[in-house]
């Protein structure tokens, strides 16, 4: 991330959340999924600084150089609702109070949970390549869990899927991000030995385990106790027409059905589309922050 200041922000004992900032004007806080840390941003952030935003990159707790945290039995340390606190009081360090939010993968789940849970500081979300996660493990076919296996992989009891991603994790992480890619070269031979870096650092693949095993659990009870409560900021849902969400779900019917004011398009790759089309995905975001989306 050339040009931007890193930083360590504590959020709860034991826990600091890494990032990088860099703009000047209204702040907007950019959330990474999996396998991936907040450099997958790397394209689309200074374009977003170029049109006059502040920009704050993070890593999720248990992924990048954030902390990893010890699991508990419900799998709350890695709740999307645990994971957005963690964001709101990194911004509210950074002087932040309202914000908005853009989330690809993982961090858009966690960003579709800070907007319900502190709906007073989120100003608007974008979410990239997702459904809800409620939605889509409720509509769950032969070929979803076919496509998405790592879905039902993860969530295994530990240490089963930890042991043997452990056994060869390079050739896991390659092959994950190869097979949701839908662009020659990308990610580059750079983000990949990033992502591995990270991969490699221990307590990572547990931590990854357990973000998913929370979505499939608690994530899921916390999902079903807001069913009756819809984002109300606008959002923005973009989607890779090449990839599975895109392909198997009518991905602006699933958002509003969870929010008021939605819109959104599909473009021209598979999951990654900061990474695939960095260009298009910065302006439909640039635009949608101005309002005009």
């Amino acid at each position: 991330m050339r040009g931007f200041e890193p930083f360590d922000v504590n959020t709860a004992p034991g826990v600091v959340i890494h990032g990088a900032r860099a703009g000047r004007g209204k702040p907007v806080l950019l959330l990474h999924g999996h396998p991936q840390t907040h450099v997958t941003w790397h394209e689309v952030a200074p374009r977003l600084i170029a049109a006059g935003y502040e920009v704050i990159a993070t890593d999720l707790r248990g992924y990048g150089d954030s902390s990893r945290v010890p699991p508990d039995s419900r799998h709350a340390s890695y709740s999307k609702r645990t994971m957005a606190e963690d964001q709101i009081k990194v911004m509210a360090a950074l002087g932040h109070q309202r914000f908005a939010v853009i989330g690809h993968d993982r961090g858009g789940r966690v960003a579709h949970r800070l907007a319900l849970d502190h709906p007073q500081a989120v100003e608007s979300i974008a979410v990239l390549d997702i459904s809800p996660t409620a939605t889509m493990y409720a509509r769950t076919d032969r070929e979803f869990a076919t496509r998405y296996f790592w879905w039902f992989f993860l969530i295994q009891p530990a240490p089963l899927p930890e042991r043997l991603i452990a056994a060869d994790p390079e050739y896991f992480l390659r092959n994950h991000l190869e097979g949701q890619s839908r662009t020659a070269g990308v990610p580059s031979e750079g983000l990949i030995q990033e992502y591995l870096r990270c991969y490699r650092i221990p307590g990572t693949i547990e931590a990854i385990c357990e973000d998913y095993r929370a979505a499939a659990s608690i994530d899921l009870e916390h999902d079903a106790a807001d069913s009756n409560r819809k984002v109300t900021v606008p959002l923005l849902a973009l989607w890779g027409a090449k990839g599975v969400v895109g392909q198997l779900y009518d991905v602006l019917e699933t958002w509003r059905a969870k929010a008021n004011d939605v819109t959104g398009h599909a473009l021209d790759c598979g999951h990654a589309l900061q990474e695939e089309q960095p260009d298009q995905t910065a302006q439909s975001l640039i635009r949608f922050l101005q309002g005009k989306s």
